[in-house]
């Protein structure tokens, strides 16, 4: 079928056929399909969506677009974990050590920030040394001696949804709820998973900031991937504040060694990380249910297990050996910091955490666009969680910055993104749903 025919019928409401959808990614891929035509797709599903089996169609044809991994000499249990993005959302530098720790193989391609989110990559790029695009064969090596992985994606996974995300994001069509499924489950299914647990973020500080909408995407994403053939569960956790009290790159590394080690856990961000270990343990077939995944998780975490396989992962992908010993001395620090103070007693009953994230945007910390360089550097660190009671002096962050004028902007948009209330607010659980 022409390409304009396969817009046509979605335009007007039907069903493609999965031959079709094939034709028409074997296009996307070759730039046999114009930017125009695939905005023009991307458009009509966002306005009319896409069926369980369209979706299903779509994800295994991008999957197919480039290199397929398999781990056959592996001989244990191959599995991941994505989020959806969030601000001072670091829990996968500790939840592949730790799954890797508990038996299981770890191969997470991981993704840069955008907008108000943070990345994974770039916060593993806050590491002198660390090789964040190794090639094919360094990256088995790594996942089959160390158990995890945290990686870029290469050209060759999925090449479609490079070239058809960059269209989405230029034609407001990137919110839509399928493409979104089809883009995150076909590099996942590329990487060769047996099995995929998924952070589905809901909140102000999310792509979803609704719980209807969170739980829409949750549905799909464990609908199609299982229609895929990718055993997967999904946690729909909040995002109303960010998770760990840091956020940047180089300082969210800092917080996740202190986690690692024992030093310090925020109490957020170890009920989502635990709780996603857990969902990994029991779907990789290592714990009969979450309660049982849940303490082999603290236990590699507290005999200190999770911290060997992240220090030998570090060292293996060119990072410094024994980086968990003295963090400090490898990680790159902003010239100037301040606290942020609060201007009022009371209690913190709520966070603006796009605000939040976008703070550090304006440090430097993140890229508006996929081209823009990041600061490792800079960031913010000791976030007061909400519930917390303060008086008027009390700092409720610290700014680490590359000038005064930065600090000066970033105090402004703390002071909108912070709210202060006189009643404590009600606590809220860090996760608030699962699907299967």
């Amino acid at each position: 079928m022409l390409p304009q025919e396969i817009i046509r019928s979605k335009r007007d409401g039907g069903e493609l056929d999965p031959g079709d959808i094939a034709a028409f990614v074997t296009g996307l891929t070759d730039g046999s399909v114009s930017e125009g035509q695939v905005a023009a797709l991307a458009m009509a599903v966002f306005f009319n969506g896409m069926s369980r089996a369209e979706a299903v169609a779509l994800t295994l044809a991008m999957r197919d677009s480039g290199e397929v991994l398999t781990w056959p000499d592996l001989d244990r249990p191959v599995v991941d974990k994505h989020s959806t993005g969030g601000v001072g959302d670091n829990v996968s530098l500790m939840l592949a050590p730790i799954a890797a720790a508990c038996g299981l193989a770890v191969p997470m391609i991981s993704g840069r920030g955008l907008g108000h989110t943070g990345g994974t990559l770039d916060k593993m790029e806050a590491i002198p040394g660390y090789q964040a695009m190794p090639d094919n064969a360094l990256f088995r090596k790594v996942v089959a001696s160390c158990g995890c992985a945290i990686i870029g994606q290469t050209g060759n996974l999925a090449p479609a949804d490079k070239r058809f995300y960059g269209i989405r994001d230029v034609t407001a069509t990137v919110e839509s709820v399928p493409l979104i499924t089809a883009s995150i489950l076909s590099k996942k299914l590329a990487a060769g998973l047996g099995a995929l647990v998924l952070d589905v973020k809901c909140g102000n500080g999310a792509f979803m900031d609704n719980p209807e909408r969170a739980e829409e995407l949750a549905r799909s994403l464990v609908d199609v991937a299982n229609g895929a053939g990718m055993p997967t569960t999904a946690l729909v956790t909040d995002m109303n504040q960010p998770l760990a009290s840091a956020a940047g790159n180089a300082v969210e590394v800092m917080n996740a060694a202190e986690f690692l080690t024992g030093a310090a856990r925020d109490p957020r961000l170890e009920e989502v990380t635990i709780a996603l270990a857990a969902e990994m343990l029991v779907s990789g077939g290592l714990a009969a249910d979450p309660s049982m995944g849940a303490a082999m998780a603290r236990k590699a975490l507290d005999e200190g297990h999770a911290a060997e396989c992240f220090d030998r992962m570090v060292a293996e992908l060119g990072g410094p050996a024994g980086f968990l010993d003295d963090p400090g001395k490898h990680l790159s620090s902003a010239p100037l910091s301040a606290e942020f103070e609060a201007s009022e007693a009371g209690y913190i009953i709520g966070y603006d955490t796009r605000g939040v994230g976008l703070a550090v945007v304006e440090l430097g910390g993140g890229r508006t666009r996929p081209s823009d360089p990041v600061d490792h550097a800079v960031g913010l660190t000791g976030l007061l969680p909400v519930g917390t009671r303060i008086e008027a002096d009390t700092p409720i962050a610290k700014i680490h910055a590359r000038s005064e004028d930065q600090i000066r902007g970033v105090q402004e948009r703390l002071r909108a993104a912070i709210i202060i209330g006189e009643t404590a607010p009600h606590a809220s659980p860090a996760v608030l749903s699962r699907q299967d």
